[in-house]
């Protein structure tokens, strides 16, 4: 098998489009096939391991971070303080953003620091368009390999569209160590469905769910992502519970009030419609699940409300 580089902040989307090509797509491999990570231990660096469940619970978040657009009063020039606050404050172990662009991506590595990586494609394989980006505490999770597939009939063809999307979609997934879980091992499956066609979002699901349960239902998996449906009134949302799935803000021990996760910039509605999931498999206990409202002085970070959960794996 050609030699890999795994798609980090120092490769980036710039090679996407090579890394796509030597490395074999999910739609015809198993895992073992896809592109496998250095092996990465804990170093004295680390931070120690606290005692107790406490130490052990992974804070994962989902985020749709509207795209860098230059339109005012809604810039990324403007909002990327705000993110920057809010991702400083609440800095989740993973993080799953949809429709970030590679630069953008860059901006939001700078502001999450040197302990942070990053591993993410474009949607059409390329460094101009949306990435699902997944950015990771390199101190609690070690990445061991990973994969980007397309939503399609045919998942290995780069920028691959048979269902009548708007746009190319894509999921990528991770398999991570977890440093401060005795090693502890664990997918992550990160995706953006479709906002215009519904038969896509479905097939999209239906895909993503055969998927999962390939990469091997004997490890705990999340799954984060935007898929444009709302949380128990959409056909995309019951295909994943019935590929053996739970929603963490259903399992939670408690949990923020509900506003709707996409507000266009526009009030908050609350109790509206969940579009944005954190999913896990039934062994994952979610301790405790969020909709993030962080604001300064009126500015949201995002056209989207942030999804959060607090885990333990098992």
């Amino acid at each position: 098998m050609p030699e890999t580089t795994r798609m980090t902040r120092r490769t980036g989307l710039r090679t996407a489009l090579a890394t796509a090509i030597t490395v074999p797509l999910l739609g015809t491999v198993t895992a073992p096939a896809a592109t496998s990570a250095p092996t990465v231990e804990p170093t004295p660096a680390a931070e120690p391991a606290a005692a107790g469940p406490a130490g052990r619970r992974l804070g994962v978040m989902t985020f749709n971070l509207r795209f860098a657009s230059t339109t005012e009063p809604n810039s990324w020039a403007v909002r990327r303080p705000v993110m920057r606050a809010l991702l400083r404050h609440e800095a989740p172990d993973v993080l799953g953003t949809q429709e970030g662009l590679y630069q953008q991506l860059r901006d939001i590595h700078t502001d999450l620091g040197p302990t942070y990586d990053w591993i993410g494609t474009g949607r059409e394989g390329g460094s101009h368009d949306e990435a699902v980006a997944v950015f990771y505490n390199t101190r609690r999770l070690a990445p061991v390999e990973h994969d980007t597939f397309w939503l399609s009939d045919t998942p290995k063809v780069i920028g691959s569209n048979t269902w009548g999307a708007a746009l190319p979609r894509i999921a990528t997934w991770i398999r991570f160590r977890d440093l401060r879980d005795d090693g502890r091992e664990f997918h992550l499956l990160n995706t953006h469905l479709d906002h215009r066609v519904q038969y896509a979002r479905e097939r999209a699901a239906a895909l993503i769910g055969r998927r999962i349960a390939e990469l091997g239902p004997s490890q705990p998996f999340l799954v984060t992502g935007d898929f444009n449906s709302a949380a128990h009134d959409n056909p995309v949302y019951d295909t994943l519970l019935d590929a053996g799935l739970v929603d963490t803000w259903d399992t939670a021990a408690g949990r923020s009030k509900l506003y709707a996760t996409f507000h266009g910039y526009q009030p908050l509605v609350a109790d509206g419609d969940r579009i944005d999931w954190i999913l896990a498999t039934p062994g994952v206990t979610t301790h405790r699940a969020t909709v993030n409202t962080y604001a300064q002085d009126g500015q949201f970070p995002s056209d989207h409300l942030p999804v959060q959960a607090s885990v333990t794996l098992g």
